[in-house]
């Protein structure tokens, strides 16, 4: 596997934060796309402000490019980088189940074992003049006080790449599904997405910013909301939550 053609690679031993380093890259006038990795990361972060461990043996890394879309858009490329993860952890655990879970983690056998962070430089509507793609995949280890139960390739008994190699099939598949997003749109993107989908089908509980909804995980709208059946003739359409399975 190659690494994709016209992609820039810059590599840390420590830094805060690659997504940090992504803003800081595009604020002084990189062009990207540009992969930025680290072997530990001191301010690591997920979703909704929340601490991302990152010690070293794991992927940790960032890709910063500008689509030149809205954020809206944009922010359809957490389901394209989703998939790659997924494509990723599949290659090296083959005996796992491996499936992607909204709005942007992967599970494998169940449990998490990568997680993503998008930031952008806008607000819904307006044109994004650059996207962080941040990446997080448990290769060696994986936190044990987490509300979702975690994993690692190490703990599921499949191969354990070093870093710079699970990133290099990350960064492949990843230029892949932004080259179909970007010719095709986001429909391919969410049927590859959904073919991965855990929990498809099935009763699920999303906690939503106040309060809860429980229902039928139906699919996902065209600009990728999960789609919940709470009764007959009711689907709603939940932009932003936590998903648990029922």
């Amino acid at each position: 596997m190659n690494w994709p053609k016209g992609y820039a690679l810059k590599t840390f031993d420590v830094i805060d934060s690659t997504n940090e380093e992504a803003k800081r890259l595009a604020a002084s006038g990189e062009p990207g796309p540009i992969w930025i990795s680290a072997v530990r990361q001191t301010a690591g972060r997920g979703r909704r402000g929340r601490s991302w461990k990152s010690p070293s043996g794991n992927l940790a890394a960032t890709l910063m490019l500008r689509p030149g879309r809205s954020a809206t858009e944009c922010a359809q490329l957490s389901f394209a980088a989703a998939i790659a993860a997924c494509d990723t952890v599949a290659e090296f655990a083959t005996h796992a189940e491996v499936r992607v879970k909204w709005p942007n983690d992967v599970l494998a056998n169940g449990l998490k074992i990568a997680g993503i962070l998008l930031e952008s430089s806008s607000r819904a509507g307006e044109t994004s003049d650059w996207l962080a793609i941040g990446i997080g995949v448990n290769l060696s280890t994986y936190p044990e006080d987490t509300e979702f139960p975690a994993t690692s390739l190490r703990s599921l008994g499949g191969i354990v790449p070093a870093a710079d190699d699970a990133l290099l099939h990350l960064a492949a598949h990843l230029a892949k599904w932004y080259d179909v997003w970007r010719g095709e749109g986001f429909a391919a993107i969410r049927d590859a997405w959904l073919a991965r989908a855990a929990g498809l089908g099935g009763r699920v509980r999303a906690r939503l910013t106040h309060g809860e909804a429980s229902g039928v995980f139906e699919g996902l709208d065209e600009n990728g909301a999960l789609l919940l059946r709470e009764g007959a003739g009711r689907v709603r359409a939940i932009t932003a939550g936590e998903v648990f399975f029922a």
